[in-house]
């Protein structure tokens, strides 16, 4: 007995095409997921000083969260027939997210978490604008996504407008 299809819907054979493009999009989230994570380890350790430890408790409760994302995109991406890819497929491109010369400088990190969070809220839009009609599954989680890294810039938004504030 063959094998049956879906007949409608992303798994459809007729929306092949769009799949592969869904799924390079979330391979695309989950390569920035990732960076984010090491990008927040590094950020969670190098920071010195008593104004650090707010934001660094922060970013060590968002690592768990941005690690989940991760696994949610990658486990997406293997449902819609793709591979998740491996780490020699990665290439760092948050420059942003580095750590800054001097380990007090908190405004640095603050505004790479927010450029990052930005990044993320940028592209998980346009998933959910590609994914409309065609991919509810996908759309859904990534709209609950899309919620956790709007929380996220929304707080070091806050933690900016503080340091402003004071003039530091």
């Amino acid at each position: 007995m063959p094998t049956r299809t879906a007949s409608q819907g992303i798994l459809s054979d007729e929306n092949a095409g769009k799949r592969e493009e869904i799924v390079g999009l979330l391979e695309k989230a989950y390569w920035m997921e990732i960076e984010t994570v090491m990008s927040y380890v590094a950020n969670s350790v190098n920071p010195d000083g008593v104004r650090a430890q707010e934001i660094i408790e922060s970013l060590r409760g968002d690592i768990q969260e941005e690690l989940g994302h991760a696994q949610q995109f990658a486990q997406r991406i293997k449902e819609l027939y793709g591979v998740v890819p491996g780490s020699l497929d990665f290439t760092a491109e948050q420059s942003y997210l580095q750590p800054p010369e001097q380990q007090t400088d908190i405004v640095h990190v603050i505004k790479g978490v927010i450029e990052a969070e930005t990044g993320g809220i940028e592209h998980y839009n346009h998933i959910i604008e590609v994914t409309d009609g065609v991919d509810w599954v996908t759309q859904d989680m990534v709209i609950t996504i899309l919620h956790d890294e709007e929380r996220h810039r929304r707080l070091f938004e806050g933690y900016l407008r503080e340091f402003d504030e004071e003039g530091t």
